[in-house]
């Protein structure tokens, strides 16, 4: 019987957490500010208490169900009042501009000199001089601008104009062919089997990956 308990308040604890994750959004997946870092700390906490908790596991349901809640609300405050976000969220901070290092804002960033120089590297950067602008961002990330003698040549720097490029479309994966991508680029079974004929393979299902583009150009990936 206490299995039976053990599972069910483990399945609850998913499903709640599921839940407030769609509420919350992806945000909490992708790039986390401090307090969706620390709520994700505290959620995950009272998951466990949860999915262990046999007597009264209603109890931290509830707690979490209120900071899912208080979360999604502070989302629409500052969506709302822009202004609070800088109280909520904080706010970005220069850490070095035009060849020089704010040192007062590397303190009030709590960012010591080897983290910034660590950072720099991560990005690439292992001479100061090829930056510009380095600002602290509120989620922990360093974003570089760098001087314009090094930044990439872009093709309006040379006067080009490219032809426009557009997502690819996967049609098979896993050995399976995708039917309602292959019919939104207007395509069909007996066009894609030839295709997979003349690059070498019998049938779908020895193909990991195929991709097409707007060109209706088919890349073919076996996984080996």
């Amino acid at each position: 019987m206490e299995i039976v308990k053990v599972i069910l308040t483990s399945l609850l604890s998913a499903a709640s957490l599921f839940f407030i994750a769609k509420v919350v959004g992806h945000k909490q997946i992708a790039q986390l500010d401090f307090f969706d870092y620390i709520l994700g700390i505290t959620i995950g906490s009272i998951a466990a208490e949860l999915a262990t908790d046999l007597e009264t596991p209603w109890k931290p349901l509830v707690a979490m169900l209120i900071y899912g809640m208080t979360t999604f609300l502070l989302g629409l405050i500052t969506s709302k009042l822009p202004k609070t976000r800088k109280y909520i969220n904080g706010a970005p901070t220069i850490i070095m501009n035009n060849g020089k290092l704010y040192r007062s804002n590397m303190k009030k960033a709590k960012l010591e000199l080897s983290e910034f120089m660590m950072m720099c590297r991560q990005e690439g950067y292992f001479d100061l001089k090829e930056i510009q602008t380095a600002v602290f961002e509120c989620n922990g990330r360093l974003t570089i601008l760098p001087v314009s003698e090094k930044r990439p040549v872009t093709p309006s720097d040379i006067h080009c104009t490219p032809k426009k490029e557009y997502l690819s479309t996967e049609i098979i994966m896993d050995g399976r062919i995708l039917e309602e991508n292959l019919k939104r680029m207007g395509l069909d079974r007996v066009w894609l089997y030839k295709q997979i004929k003349k690059q070498g393979y019998k049938n779908e299902k020895e193909i990991f990956l195929g991709i097409c583009d707007r060109e209706n150009n088919v890349s073919l990936y076996s996984g080996k």
